[in-house]
């Protein structure tokens, strides 16, 4: 027959069609596939998985080296952070502070700023104008934040300064505000997609009803996307607590406790950046207070997708 092979044996003779012959090699790789992909994501999620764990392995035990020297009581409680002084100071609070002034302000402008863009991309915006301003705001997330630093410094400062006298040159609201601005596609971008995500014929069957489309976007597409829309605030809180360059080029480096904005502040970040570029000796107090300020940083991200967690499960119970 054509296209037909025949294998001889002492006992038979099995035919085999070239399509058959193929239906099995195929079937053969991808039984393989189908064997290696398994072991190979696995494999990828341990690596993910050990390598959080050796970076929180090594927070805690250089943090056990720091609390030898310094008392915890001191170091949570303490009002006055001067390592360098003779004995140092190791009061967290300041630092903690200048961190969420500057973490504050840049959330006020980037959540209503980015919820508002979000919402015009997904409910009003036509084909052709989201596809023209999404990737413009998104290109604001790839600039340098080194730019963003020397950009407040420069001219955001010197601009506020005409209308807030009493600001000084390194401040807490010139960093908070272009922080603000650098998160902004953050929550744009993620808030966007959840609410694109939901299904058209909910919006569809509330109109049907009589809302207007303003109650159906606020009554029915936010509540229904309110779990990607949480994600990405906490994402950007994370993010400008995490952020370093623009709070150390124009937020200074001055640790104080208070709700003054107008003077200069250091925040957890800055002085991380303060003591990496060589001011301390290795194995010092201070050189171990970089990881007690780093694991500090490390329980406020963990604090803050907790309370997402919790504030999405109410919110899914009252919807």
């Amino acid at each position: 027959m054509k296209g037909v092979f025949s294998l001889s044996s002492q006992h038979n003779t099995v035919p085999f069609s070239v399509k058959e012959m193929i239906a099995k090699k195929q079937k053969q790789q991808k039984n393989i596939g189908e064997k290696v992909m398994p072991w190979t994501l696995l494999l990828t999620a341990i690596i993910s998985i050990l390598t959080t764990l050796g970076i929180l392995f090594t927070l805690i035990t250089e943090t056990f080296h720091f609390f030898g020297d310094v008392p915890f009581k001191e170091f949570f409680s303490g009002t006055t952070w001067y390592p360098f002084s003779d004995p140092g100071q190791y009061g967290i609070l300041p630092l903690i502070s200048g961190t969420l002034r500057i973490t504050f302000i840049a959330i006020i402008v980037a959540v209503p700023i980015g919820l508002a863009a979000a919402i015009y991309l997904s409910e009003y915006a036509t084909d052709r104008v989201r596809r023209i301003v999404k990737p413009i705001l998104e290109v604001l997330a790839g600039i340098p934040t080194i730019v963003y630093g020397f950009f407040a410094l420069t001219f955001v400062t010197p601009l506020l300064q005409n209308f807030i006298p009493n600001l000084e040159i390194f401040n807490a609201l010139s960093p908070g505000i272009l922080i603000g601005i650098m998160i902004t596609p953050t929550i744009t971008s993620l808030s966007d997609d959840a609410m694109n995500a939901v299904p058209k014929a909910i919006r569809e069957g509330a109109l049907a009803m009589g809302a207007t489309k303003w109650e159906v976007t606020w009554k029915v597409v936010l509540p229904a996307a309110v779990s990607g829309i949480v994600a990405s605030i906490v994402l950007a809180f994370s993010r400008a607590v995490g952020e370093t360059m623009i709070t150390s080029i124009a937020g200074g480096s001055t640790p104080n406790l208070g709700l003054d904005v107008t003077s200069s502040v250091q925040t957890m970040t800055a002085y991380i950046v303060q003591i990496a570029q060589g001011d301390a000796g290795y194995g010092t107090t201070i050189y171990y207070s970089i990881y007690a300020v780093g694991f500090m940083l490390f329980l406020f991200t963990l604090i803050m997708n907790l309370v997402a967690q919790w504030i999405r499960r109410r919110v899914r119970e009252e919807y």
